[in-house]
């Protein structure tokens, strides 16, 4: 069976536009943006998503370089194909600090859309008022610009980490939770929407939390 858009805030599926409503929508939460299935993790993946970003205007990020042994493990993205996307997933596998596999998604999206707050275990569809009130606990430069990112206490089987850049909340996502620890040392992300350059890009197998999506 052929997997179908899913709701960003919950993963349930979505009721497509019809004669009597002109947007998707989910039975929990209304009118959703669609959180399409990944495709095989490639570069024409990320080509798609790059094109859709674009129409949408928001970045696509990712850590150049990547981490050692670590791959790009699968995209996706929320948003009609007509309007953009608002929001984007890229997703990568490699070897936990601590040992074992893990994940690591970035997400860049909207405000609203729910997608990271989801995957953080979050009830709401942003961080909630007042997460940055501290010192953050992770930084990283996007496109150049240094980033804080805080800590969100939400699903313990995650470490989950938000800020800004470029108008849109910037989420990091690491399973398991003592992969956090990676965002301790210096990342740098570009963000592939504007980055032409032809990066050599090392693809692996579909990362298993971005498989868990698909309905």
């Amino acid at each position: 069976m052929r997997a179908v858009p899913v709701c960003p805030r919950c993963g349930a599926i979505v009721r497509p536009p019809s004669p009597w409503s002109s947007t998707w929508t989910c039975a929990e939460h209304g009118s959703v943006a669609p959180l399409h299935p990944a495709g095989r993790p490639g570069q024409d993946a990320l080509d798609h998503l790059r094109r859709q970003a674009a129409r949408g205007q928001l970045p696509v990020w990712l850590p150049w370089p990547l981490p050692n042994g670590w791959l790009v493990s699968g995209c996706t993205y929320a948003g009609e194909d007509r309007t953009g996307a608002v929001a984007t997933v890229v997703a990568l596998s490699g070897p936990g600090p601590l040992g074992g596999a893990a994940e690591w998604f970035l997400v860049a999206e909207s405000p609203g859309v729910g997608l990271g707050a989801w995957l953080a275990g979050l009830p709401g569809p942003d961080p909630g008022r007042g997460f940055d009130a501290g010192p953050p606990h992770a930084k990283v430069e996007a496109a150049g610009h240094p980033t804080p990112l805080w800590g969100i206490p939400g699903d313990p089987g995650v470490a989950a980490f938000v800020g800004e850049a470029r108008a849109a909340w910037l989420w990091a996502l690491l399973w398991p939770a003592s992969a956090g620890v990676l965002l301790l040392e210096a990342h740098h992300l570009v963000d592939l929407v504007e980055r032409t350059d032809g990066l050599d890009i090392p693809h692996g197998a579909l990362a298993p939390h971005l498989a868990a999506l698909a309905r």
